[in-house]
């Protein structure tokens, strides 16, 4: 299959970025070598370097991929559904953390494309965040967001080690801030 963006077959792409997400996420980006991403991808080193180009550029087209599915998830209506929808992508997705964080902490922030792919990602949440509060409130109200953004990234960290239980108290503690802004 040909894609309109110059011959670049999508099925390998899109092959070479499942596998790699999945192994990325399960042993982290320094010990996923390019030997465990080829075999994972079931294709050439070769191949591998011709679609991605390089480890880093990789990372960060899987990262990418991940922000736009995450944003499919965070097109809700309101601060409780935004809790709703991480309770399911941590049951669906996993509970091993932020990956777009892992990246950035194992790369050490020092990889451009993976820092600028990590930090457009947690703007648009914030975005979306500031979005849904303002929606719900009527006004701009910059502390609350940013105490959205806390116990929305809090639980996300939080779920590695108490399950979906920590994504169920931040809706709790986030209801609480939102019931208070509308006073």
């Amino acid at each position: 299959m040909v894609s309109p963006q110059g011959g670049v077959n999508m099925n390998i792409m899109d092959k070479l970025v499942t596998a790699s997400e999945a192994l990325f996420d399960r042993h982290g980006f320094t010990a996923t070598g390019m030997d465990r991403l080829t075999q994972g991808a079931g294709i050439s080193s070769r191949t591998l370097y011709k679609h991605a180009g390089s480890k880093n550029a990789l990372i960060a087209r899987v990262l990418g991929e991940r922000d736009k599915r995450f944003a499919r998830r965070l097109e809700v209506d309101s601060i409780d559904a935004l809790f709703k929808a991480l309770e399911d992508w941590v049951r669906v997705e996993g509970r091993r953390g932020c990956l777009f964080l892992r990246a950035l902490g194992e790369t050490g922030g020092d990889t451009p494309e993976i820092v600028d792919t990590v930090l457009a990602h947690k703007a648009r949440v914030a975005e979306r965040i500031a979005e849904l509060v303002e929606g719900e409130t009527g006004r701009d109200d910059p502390m609350l967001v940013e105490q959205i953004i806390v116990l929305f990234e809090g639980a996300t960290a939080a779920a590695v080690y108490r399950g979906e239980q920590a994504v169920v108290a931040a809706r709790q503690a986030a209801a609480s801030l939102m019931a208070g802004a509308g006073s």
